[in-house]
């Protein structure tokens, strides 16, 4: 069995649109709030990941890192180009081609891709809001045999609004 994380990117800033491109757009001050809150929710219930991918837009990239920090993750957290503005069959192929050694990944990206995935891996039709965390069990022992039959258990959908109440 393998776990899979996916969160969608914490709340980013608009400020500088378009001056600033959308690949080029930071977290604002909630974003910034959120993903380490995300992290430690994480840290608390026992889901540290064995490796984080996360999409290059640097929102992405951003969250990631807050939340590697804050969960406890000590690898290095993967870059991936293609995750930016992308389809699921991306996630797909990069999960696959990830070592077994990995029992728990997480994916950061965009909507509605996050949404997508999602609901293919678990026929489950759910809102990724922003920083939004899905703990998702998949039936297989090595990544490689994850398809599009693969059908895994959505165990759980994680907000900040669900998790916190300010």
């Amino acid at each position: 069995m393998k776990t899979l994380l996916i969160m969608r990117h914490a709340k980013s800033s608009w400020k500088d649109y378009p001056e600033l491109s959308d690949y080029d757009r930071s977290l604002n001050k909630r974003g910034k709030r959120d993903a380490p809150r995300m992290g430690e929710h994480l840290h608390r219930t026992g889901l540290v990941p064995d490796r984080i991918l996360t999409s290059s837009a640097k929102r992405a990239r951003k969250t990631a890192s807050r939340v590697a920090k804050s969960c406890g993750y000590s690898g290095k957290v993967k870059k991936v180009e293609a995750f930016y503005d992308t389809v699921p069959g991306v996630y797909f192929e990069t999960l696959q081609a990830l070592p077994d050694k990995y029992q728990i990944v997480m994916a950061i990206g965009h909507n509605p891709t996050m949404e997508q995935l999602v609901y293919l891996l678990t026929g489950e039709r759910e809102l990724m809001p922003t920083a939004a965390i899905a703990h998702i069990e998949l039936p297989v022992q090595r990544w490689e045999a994850l398809t599009l039959d693969i059908k895994g258990i959505l165990v759980n959908l994680w907000t900040p609004k669900t998790l916190f109440s300010d």
